[in-house]
């Protein structure tokens, strides 16, 4: 994988795949290694995908600060990437909680963002609220699905707020769009390629202010989209609508049938999705 350095003097690698215009993809997780995105359901087909193995995940070093797991201190991370590539302009895509590095490298440096699409983007840095009630509303849709019983009742005492251990990984099924031997799997091997002290400084204290960051979203002379799947408890398609209103311009596309990885579980309407918008 090729590398390079960060301004702090992290070593970062990067996978490239496709052919096309670059388009630098940050992993969600938080923190896990790019390796899951794989080429976004065939995207790579369209676009020289440049996925980014954020510090501390996948092939990339341990900084010697672990503070800069911080989403915001990342930030430069993408910059020094830029860089690197040669590029004036950069398309980026973040799934997940990649959107926040994402969203503050779009508000600190706007010049520098040709597109900005988010991916089933997690709304915790934008500070839009995902109550019990609007993730009931999505789970209860899957009620004739054979796991149902079992994950809804864990995702009850979830909301109770007596969860056991084991609860959260039986609300699995709720994330994809089919549960199968193919969604168990990749649940099972993503679990491993987490940093989990990197993933515990992403959100932490003294970072920049919702409000702030929302302000300067609502300035962002970049087209945006954003990709929410129907059935995605993380991210309920009405709150998907009500973060793309944060923006000047902005596109909100809810896939049907879609889960918190809407390539994976439908990648030609996923492509059909996103394919005008990136060209």
């Amino acid at each position: 994988m090729p590398t390079f350095d960060s301004a702090d003097g992290t070593r970062l690698a990067y996978r490239r795949t496709g052919s096309g215009d670059p388009l630098i993809c940050l992993p969600g997780g938080p923190m896990m290694a790019s390796a899951y995105l794989g080429d976004l359901g065939g995207l790579g087909g369209q676009r020289s995908l440049v996925l980014l193995d954020l510090r501390g995940t996948g092939r990339s070093a341990v900084p010697a600060d672990p503070a800069t797991y911080r989403c915001d201190r990342q930030v430069e991370d993408v910059e020094s990437l830029r860089h690197h590539l040669g590029l004036d302009r950069i398309d980026l895509a973040a799934h997940s909680a990649g959107a926040a590095v994402a969203l503050h490298y779009a508000a600190r440096h706007p010049e520098r963002v040709g597109r900005l699409m988010l991916l089933n983007p997690s709304p915790r840095v934008v500070a839009v609220t995902v109550d019990d009630a609007d993730r009931r509303a999505v789970a209860e849709q899957r009620s004739a699905e054979p796991w149902f019983p079992a994950a809804f009742a864990a995702f009850a005492r979830i909301w109770s707020g007596q969860p056991a251990d084991a609860d959260w990984a039986a609300i699995q099924p709720f994330l994809w769009g089919r549960w199968d031997d193919a969604s168990r799997e990749r649940a099972e091997r993503e679990a491993t390629e987490r940093n989990a002290e990197a993933a515990a400084a992403y959100y932490a204290d003294g970072g920049p202010d919702p409000g702030r960051l929302r302000s300067a979203l609502a300035e962002l002379p970049v087209p945006v989209l954003l990709v929410a799947g129907e059935y995605d408890v993380a991210l309920p398609p009405q709150r998907a609508v009500e973060y793309a209103a944060l923006f000047g311009e902005a596109e909100a596309v809810v896939q049907p049938g879609g889960g918190h990885q809407p390539w994976v579980d439908d990648p030609r309407r996923f492509l059909a999705s996103v394919a005008a918008f990136l060209r």
